[in-house]
Order: C-alpha cells, then sequence, then structure tokens
C-alpha cells in the first residue's frame, strides 16, 4: 500500500549536539543550525494545513534539547507558523505517556531533530508511539520530517555508526534497525561535507537491494507515495546503488581487511531533480531564475 503520507529527510548542518559538550554548546548557541529556510518552507507548503499546521518536534537524539527546541520555534515562527511545540522525550517510558501519545495524534507535521540516531531507535522502536506514526503516514495526509539523526533513523535499516576514513574496512561501518518510514534505502547525513561517501559504499556493498542516499548539508528529499522523491534545498545529495555490483570482497576478507568493489552506480541529485525508486530512474530538472524566482524549465512524469 501506498502511504497517503509525505516525508522529508534532510542532510542537517551544524549540529554541535552531538559533537561538543553541553557547556561548549551553551557558549555558542548561534552555532546551532539545521537547515535552510527553504527547506522548512517547503515542508510548510507540502503539509495539509499549511501556516495553520500542528507541529511536534522530537528533540529525543539531541544533547541541548533547550536549544534545539527554541531554535525550531523560531525557524517556524518566522514562517508565521505558530502551532509549534517540543517534545522532549528521553526514555521509552516517557514515549508511552497518554499526553505524549494524544499530542502526535492531533499533529499535522512532526520533525525529529538532529543529534544521535541510536537513541531515536532504542527509544521509539516497538512502541506505541511508533506505532501510532506509522499508521497515520501510512493512512492520512501526514507529514514526517527528519534532520541529520532524525533523517539517518527514518529507514528501515541505518547507518549508527562508522569512522568515514576507515569505512572500507570490514567492520568499521555497523548498523541496526531504524524507524521503518521508508523501505529499501540506507540514508548517511552531513555527507559531502564530511566526507562519508566510503560508509555509504560499504553499507550499499553489504545490501545491494538497498538504495544508499547520502543527503548534503542543506540538502533533503521530499518522499511521496513512498517512493517519489524531489531534491529540496541548496546542497546535493549522493544516489548509490548496489544492484549492479559484479563482484565485491566483502564476505571474503578478514575483520579489519580492506574490501574490494566493482561496479557501483553512483547519481548526484540537486534541486528539483526527480528520482522513482520504483524505476530506479532520476530525471534531472534543468532551472532558470526569474527576478530571484525559480522556475522549472521541464517536469518528468509520474
Amino acid at each position: 500500500m501506498q502511504p497517503k503520507g509525505k516525508l522529508v529527510i534532510i542532510g542537517g548542518a551544524v549540529d554541535l549536539g552531538s559533537s561538543l559538550s553541553y557547556n561548549e554548546n551553551i557558549s555558542h548557541p548561534h552555532y546551532v543550525k539545521f537547515f535552510e529556510r527553504g527547506i522548512l518552507k517547503r515542508m510548510i507548503t507540502e503539509s495539509a494545513k499549511g501556516h495553520e499546521s500542528v507541529v511536534e518536534v522530537v528533540t529525543t537524539a539531541s544533547k541541548i534539547p533547550e536549544i534545539v527546541g527554541a531554535e525550531y520555534i523560531k525557524s517556524f515562527s518566522q514562517l508565521q507558523v505558530n502551532h509549534v511545540s517540543v517534545l522532549d522525550i528521553r526514555s521509552r517510558e516517557e514515549a508511552s505517556q497518554p499526553e505524549v501519545l494524544s499530542r502526535i495524534r492531533k499533529a499535522d507535521v512532526v520533525m525529529f531533530s538532529g543529534g544521535d540516531q541510536l537513541r531515536l531507535s532504542s527509544i521509539f522502536g516497538g512502541t506505541e508511539f511508533l506505532r501510532i506514526l506509522k499508521e497515520r503516514y501510512q493512512t492520512e495526509p501526514f507529514l514526517i520530517a527528519g534532520t541529520s539523526a532524525g533523517a539517518a533513523a527514518a529507514s528501515a535499516n541505518m547507518i549508527y555508526r562508522g569512522n568515514s576514513s576507515e569505512a572500507l574496512i570490514k567492520g568499521e561501518v555497523q548498523m541496526t534497525g531504524g524507524l521503518g518510514f521508508i523501505d529499501d534505502v540506507i540514508i548517511d547525513t552531513h555527507f559531502v561535507q564530511r566526507g562519508r561517501i566510503g560508509r555509504l559504499f560499504y553499507a550499499v556493498a553489504s545490501n545491494p537491494g538497498m538504495l544508499g542516499i547520502g543527503l548534503g548539508e542543506d540538502a533533503g528529499l521530499l518522499i511521496t507515495q513512498g517512493y517519489f522523491m524531489e531534491a529540496i534545498g541548496s546542497g546535493l545529495t549522493i544516489l548509490v546503488d548496489g544492484r549492479y555490483i559484479n563482484e565485491t570482497s566483502i564476505y571474503d576478507v578478514e575483520i579489519g581487511s580492506p574490501v574490494s568493489i566493482d561496479n557501483l552506480r553512483v547519481h548526484v541529485m540537486s534541486i528539483f531533480d526527480r528520482y522513482n525508486l520504483h524505476r530506479h530512474e532520476l530525471v534531472i530538472n534543468k532551472a532558470i531564475k526569474v527576478e530571484g524566482d525559480i522556475y522549472l524549465r521541464a517536469k518528468d512524469e509520474d
């Protein structure tokens, strides 16, 4: 069944909550940044109720939820979206509280912040909270969004650890189950800026039936019907297709040894480009700017 809801995954920007201490973040609050206003505006445009949407921001992944929550409220208010609340859920018990479940049943948009995606999977996995989100995403015009860790956790399988420089060493990249809003993809974030191409190569070589999605900063994908992906934001998205791998040593070499991969296919998406997950087809849309506004020169067929 094709979901009636929409999914927005975003590569993030500077997320100090996953790299610096709480005190360091407090002393540099102006560095807390998530994505440019264009992506946020597009999310609201795609929401069924537009500027009247009830938005719940889930800051579970972050080490600095107070700062993160305040920044989201400020960013949404600049777009005249004022029904915004923060769910700072710190445990599985809190995720099951009746008040929390009532709030996500009433929300039009639920947004997962950045931080540590393992916190998201371990706190929400198997809960009524996650069941409600999945059911609403399947049956209602409901929008789920995630940036950074929130995007990485959106798929059924997710990367939760792996050194970028050593990613093509067997055993370095580690994966686990994600929140499961979309199947058959593996998502990595801060992709271009942090040099994470090797992580995604390894993940796809381990699971060649899945499409690797590497989201750069201020890059996002709007996913409709569960399979139709449109690039949004100013950044780049890299797609890694492992279906045509001829050979790999990943299953033969010992842990700690480098791996070889023959015939990975790579695509690059920028704003307005579209990819069909069912057909595995990329359509590149050229655009022109007229008085500062961007207009599509051509559109692809669904």
